[in-house]
């Protein structure tokens, strides 16, 4: 269930064109405000994944746009301060701008009703012809209280999505599962995870009714995203110490680089910018073999390199 503006009593935040992005019908909603408000002004209230392909798809449609968010960085659970600072810095360049440090507190509105203007708690106000909201969300399970096991804020199941009332599954960023390569239970917010989960489901339902048997969930976290000529790809766990490597100059004509994750002397995740399919392929087979590493600097100077040996 998406988090709204009006949830937390900001004024004026029922006003008209504040946009909010979950539904086909938002998109479309979406996409004839652009058409209507041509050339106009947008303000993008949150710096995570909305707020990133929203501000790049605005700008795209020739849309002033401002990202305002109250983070010291964008896409804070997954970027490290120097990825994000490649991608703040690129949006800059495409005449985004960026303002961090603070939150829309309130709207004024014209005369038909549409917002007029965002005003941000430090005090400034930005002019606005669209407003589209990306300040998360939260599972949507209340139906179900007192009638299945719940865990981590979402509904416990196991690892065939199974919930602990007979014949009735959970699937997507509801369910709380058992994630065997980090043996604990965690719930994931991400289409990837949806589509597979709804997948195990499906083929456990199948063979439940056909008296076979099917291997249970072993799920490997994986989140990537595309915006203007960019395309990052991230596998594993965003855990422990990190070693930023390759390429990530603005003024690079491929700014191909990356990140690993190490935690206890083994390497469990991994980010690359502008990576090619095998490239992609290397780095999830990395993040879910976990192979040991000598130390940091190995990493650094080997760079992709190291992901492309295992």
């Amino acid at each position: 269930m998406v988090l709204r503006l009006t949830d937390f009593g900001v004024e004026g935040a029922d006003a008209k064109n504040i946009f909010y992005l979950r539904e086909i019908d938002d998109a479309d909603k979406l996409v004839e405000a652009i058409k209507a408000k041509k050339n106009g002004k947008a303000v993008v209230v949150g710096g995570g994944y909305i707020g990133l392909e929203l501000s790049a798809a605005l700008k795209i449609n020739n849309i002033d746009v401002s990202m305002v968010y109250p983070e010291p960085w964008c896409m804070p659970r997954l970027f490290t301060a120097d990825i994000a600072a490649f991608y703040e810095g690129y949006y800059a360049n495409k005449g985004i701008k960026i303002i961090k440090g603070t939150v829309a507190v309130g709207f004024t509105t014209n005369a038909d009703g549409e917002v007029k203007e965002v005003k941000l708690k430090d005090g400034r106000t930005l002019e606005a012809d669209i407003v589209v909201v990306g300040v998360g969300g939260r599972p949507l399970i209340s139906l179900f209280k007192g009638q299945v096991a719940e865990n981590k804020g979402g509904i416990e199941t196991d690892d065939f999505f199974k919930t602990s009332a007979d014949d009735v599954y959970a699937v997507g960023d509801v369910a709380t599962f058992p994630m065997k390569l980090y043996r604990e239970m965690r719930r994931v917010e991400h289409v990837d995870h949806a589509r597979k989960s709804a997948e195990q489901a499906v083929k456990t339902i199948m063979a439940t009714e056909g008296g076979k048997t099917v291997t249970g969930y072993d799920y490997l976290p994986y989140f990537y995203s595309r915006a203007f000529d960019l395309s990052w790809q991230f596998y594993g766990d965003n855990v422990g110490d990190t070693v930023l490597f390759g390429d990530n100059d603005l003024a690079s004509a491929t700014h191909k680089f990356g990140t690993y994750w190490i935690k206890d002397g083994k390497v469990v995740g991994v980010f690359l910018e502008s990576g090619t399919p095998e490239e992609n392929k290397a780095i999830a087979k990395v993040a879910r073999v976990q192979p040991s590493v000598e130390s940091l600097d190995v990493l650094k100077n080997e760079g992709l390199s190291f992901a492309s040996k295992i």
